[in-house]
C-alpha cells in the first residue's frame, strides 16, 4: 500500500488550504506524521494514515482508490 503523493497534495492545498495541523485534526492523526509523510514523498504513511484517508474519503463522498495504491499482490490467491 502507498499514497498518491500529487493527489494528496492536490487535497490539502483545496480543502485544507495548504495547513497541515488541519488535516491532522480532521484525520485525527499527529501532525507530525502527517508532516513526515508529505515530506518523504509518501512514504511511511502506514496503516494508519491509510485508514484515516479511507475514512475521510468515505465521509466526503471521495474515491480513496484515488489517494491509495493497493499492492497488486494483496488480493492474489497462490496456489
Amino acid at each position: 500500500m502507498e499514497v498518491n503523493i500529487d493527489k494528496l497534495e492536490m487535497l490539502l492545498k483545496e480543502k485544507f488550504w495548504g495547513n497541515k495541523s488541519l488535516l491532522a485534526r480532521t484525520l485525527e492523526l499527529d501532525v507530525s506524521h502527517v508532516n513526515r509523510v508529505f515530506n518523504n514523498n509518501g512514504k511511511g504513511a502506514g496503516a494508519k494514515f491509510c485508514g484515516a484517508i479511507i475514512k475521510y474519503c468515505e465521509s466526503n463522498n471521495l474515491n480513496y482508490k484515488e489517494y491509495i495504491f493497493f499492492n497488486n499482490n494483496v488480493n492474489k490467491i497462490t496456489k
